[in-house]
């Protein structure tokens, strides 16, 4: 630290051996700055608060459908309006600003000008912004803004009536669109109900309790066939056991040839009778028990072209009666054996769809989904337009406009810019800084040796000694003198910036103009 004051300190003392050109070099910054500052021409800057709807009628119309622009895209969207081509060539020709134009070229270059120099801020507030423009000229500024008010408050009504048809025949459009949607959507709706009757959502429970009850009644079955196998197998075998004798009997009628497929037939023939009186004949029990009839009298026709004279008869009566049993146990078998396989085929179907129903569910309830939201959209567009019809009637009758001016422009009386006092301070600052680095660099341009220990460390030699100035009073007194004399400059300096800040407070650059 003590080896940078020292550095520090031998560079001041070198700096004080030029302390002349500091000073004068302070004096021509501060002059030369100052005349710049107050030869700077004044700016006059006019603005304008006004009120525009930058989202127009399709804000509460598409609200909760479209994403509404935040607070700077609205002041893109003003920016883009407002400083277009074509406004700026009216603003132009009404502020009178065309008169000294010659050529093209200066019509282009002042386009720019106002293009770059009209300003659009927000205020803070929803839709309030604040239009302003800055010109050497005060009627200037004033005249660009209120023609840009004209401009806007003139066109406002026909661009609302327009943002209104606008929105109109784009509701027109979607709902449209949306209902040709929905047309759709119920045509599917009801092709798809129609190719899956009694797999409907709805109809799953009846579909669940069909299926558990055919299982049921297929269970039963194969228990009753069981049970009448078991029966028969028995009878077969007591008659196994008997000793038959065979007498001659006479005929040869078909009907008494069997007499256990005659028993079976009359067996399946009751039965179908009592089905009869239950169901209908394209019932599936109905239908098998006729195509075994007609299989057993197809077998009782074939055994009586082939039945001998002889035929045998059981003369024992208790015989008699098992065979007959025999024949009841063997129509009963054949009717449950068509009944096991009808409800068998009747029970694959029932599971066959009701398998296939949680997909038929899933696809109904996409397709009634799909039905739902075209239909929700479809009904909130009627609605809309229906509120955008009553929105232009309100806004007809009201005469409503979507621009309005909250502050108009005004003529300024005090320049905007350039804040003379605040650049008149910088300007002292930076001579004096200037006169400073001024000094420092004449002293490393001309260095000097302002210490022993300077010497030592540049040319590398022991230092026997110094010999220390004597001043003579005389010498002393110009001294003294010169140092009054430069403190006084500076302080000349202050005094010279007081009386410059005074004269432009008290005398205006307008004044001399």
């Amino acid at each position: 630290m003590s080896e940078l004051l020292a550095q520090l300190a031998s560079l001041l003392r070198a700096a004080w051996n030029f302390r002349w050109y500091a000073l004068a070099s302070s004096w021509v910054l501060a002059l030369g700055g100052w005349i710049f500052v107050y030869t700077m021409p004044d700016r006059f800057e006019s603005s304008a608060r006004v009120y525009v709807d930058t989202q127009s009628m399709l804000k509460p119309l598409m609200n909760g459908i479209a994403v509404q622009p935040n607070v700077d895209q609205q002041i893109s969207i003003m920016s883009k309006t407002l400083i277009s081509r074509p406004n700026i060539e009216k603003v132009i020709r009404m502020a009178d600003l065309d008169l000294k134009i010659k050529t093209a070229e200066e019509k282009e270059s002042l386009i720019d000008r106002l293009t770059k120099r009209i300003s659009i801020k927000s205020t803070g507030r929803d839709n309030l912004f604040e239009i302003g423009y800055e010109d050497t000229r005060p009627e200037t500024a004033r005249n660009v803004v209120q023609a840009l008010m004209t401009i806007f408050v003139e066109g406002s009504l026909g661009d609302k009536r327009k943002d209104a048809d606008t929105a109109r025949r784009f509701l027109d459009e979607q709902i449209k669109a949306y209902e040709l949607k929905l047309v759709q959507a119920e045509n599917a709706l009801k092709e798809f109900k129609r190719q899956h009757i009694g797999q409907m959502p709805e109809d799953g429970k009846d579909y669940y309790s069909q299926l558990t009850a055919v299982g049921g009644a297929l269970n039963q079955a194969k228990l009753e066939l069981a049970e009448a196998q078991r029966s028969r197998d028995a009878i077969k075998s007591q008659l196994a056991g008997d000793e038959l004798v065979v007498i001659p009997q006479q005929g040869d009628d078909a009907a008494g040839i069997n007499p256990e497929l005659d028993a079976r037939i009359q067996a399946l023939k009751k039965n179908l009778d009592s089905l009869r009186l239950n169901y209908t004949e394209q019932h599936p029990d109905i239908i098998a028990a006729k195509r075994i009839i007609d299989q057993l009298e197809d077998q009782r026709k074939q055994e009586a072209k082939t039945h001998k004279p002889a035929t045998y008869s059981n003369q024992n009566p208790g015989m008699q009666q098992l065979k007959m049993a025999l024949v009841d146990a063997e129509a009963r078998v054949a009717a449950l054996t068509a009944r096991v396989g009808e409800y068998t085929n009747r029970f694959n179907q029932f599971r066959a769809a009701a398998n296939a129903i949680p997909q038929v569910e899933a696809d109904f309830t996409q397709l009634n989904r799909d039905y739902q939201v075209n239909k929700q959209n479809y009904e909130n567009l009627l609605a809309r337009r229906e509120s955008a019809h009553l929105s232009g009637e309100m806004d007809a009758s009201a005469n409503v406009v979507d621009f309005r001016v909250i502050d108009p422009p005004r003529l300024p009386s005090q320049p905007s810019a350039p804040n003379r006092p605040l650049l008149m301070i910088a300007v002292l600052g930076v001579a004096v800084a200037g006169g400073l680095a001024v000094a420092l660099l004449l002293s490393q341009l001309r260095p000097t040796f302002n210490s022993r220990r300077e010497l030592r460390d540049v040319t590398g030699l022991p230092i026997l000694g110094s010999i220390s100035m004597i001043w003579t009073p005389e010498q002393r007194r110009k001294s003294r003198q010169g140092a009054w004399i430069y403190a006084s400059s500076y302080a000349g300096l202050l005094v010279m910036f007081g009386l410059v800040m005074a004269f432009q407070h008290f005398v205006p650059r307008s004044m001399l103009m």
